[in-house]
């Protein structure tokens, strides 16, 4: 008897139309310092149907589509954008817009993106070292600075959750953040980007994810977690997926592609074939949780009729 195939929402993924749209890091020269190295692969346009053509092999309910460096000087732009993609093919169900909360008109933004019916959250990646060693709180677009700050506050008023991009040794601020603002929902992107998978770097990142998840509004994306240089697979990542699930919990994970960036070290089949290996020994409705149910609570994204 054949298995019914496993219901899906991505929970992270990007699409772009670089020949009508402006994304800098994408079109602008020279590439900018990225953590997968060399990108020019995904330098170029990936529409719905190149996204939909990935995911094929998969029963994709809906999709949480994140802001992905379009303008800075047009982020409402992205968002009329993407709701016109969705209008026309019924993805992606949510989405996480831009806000540049220490800017000026944080407050005309941040309402304006509230006012689409697919918004859910907005994306601002606050200032943060590259190095461990180099992490300081208290800077300026840091999560400290009182100006970032008081644009972070506006987003309860409008219902809005916060897609937090940071490495994992600025996890105490996140925390302090979370703290401070509990009505604000806080969904950890990219599992705090534990690239170092030394003994010593995997012991840092689980003491501040153990931190982190102290807060109940915190929820953690299990996303974007390839290693430079290195094929995306399961056993290269099953340590670092069971040990975030360990230590958030079933029902505060997701799961996502990051695609088309982690199309720099895998195919969309090898991410989520992964998963699935990795929670082999999980109960049929914790792996429902992760792979669709959570997404779909947390997000609440339109569903096609």
């Amino acid at each position: 008897m054949d298995v019914p195939r496993r219901q899906v929402i991505d929970a992270h993924h990007h699409v772009w139309d670089l020949g009508c749209n402006y994304h800098p890091w994408l079109v602008d020269e020279p590439m900018i310092p990225f953590r997968y190295g060399d990108y020019s692969a995904i330098r170029r346009t990936y529409l719905l149907g190149d996204y939909l053509a990935d995911t094929a092999d998969f029963e994709l309910v809906t999709s949480v589509y994140v802001e992905a460096e379009w303008d800075p000087s047009d982020p409402i732009g992205e968002t009329r954008w993407i709701h016109a993609v969705a209008d026309r093919h019924g993805f992606p169900g949510a989405v996480v817009s831009k806000v540049w909360l220490d800017r000026e008109d944080a407050a005309e933004v941040i309402a304006a993106q509230a006012g689409f019916e697919r918004v859910r959250s907005v994306r601002h990646k606050p200032r943060a070292a590259r190095l461990r060693e180099d992490a300081e709180r208290g800077l300026p677009g840091s999560m400290d600075d009182e100006r970032w700050r008081e644009g972070f506050s506006l987003l309860g008023r409008h219902g809005l959750m916060f897609d937090l991009q940071t490495p994992w040794w600025h996890f105490d601020a996140a925390a302090g953040l979370a703290q401070d603002f509990p009505g604000t929902p806080i969904i950890v992107n990219h599992a705090g980007l534990p690239a170092d998978r030394s003994a010593e770097g995997l012991a840092g990142w689980r003491a501040a994810l153990e931190t982190l998840a102290r807060q109940p509004n915190v929820n953690l994306k299990i996303t974007g977690i390839g290693v430079p240089g290195k094929a995306w697979t399961a056993e290269l990542n099953a340590e670092v997926v069971r040990d975030a699930i360990r230590i958030f919990g079933v029902r505060r994970c997701m799961l996502g592609s990051n695609f088309p960036v982690d199309s720099l070290v895998a195919r969309f089949s090898d991410i989520f074939r992964g998963f699935e290996a990795i929670t082999s020994a999980m109960s049929e409705s914790e792996r429902n949780a992760l792979f669709h149910d959570n997404a779909l609570r947390i997000y609440r994204p339109l569903l096609r009729s």
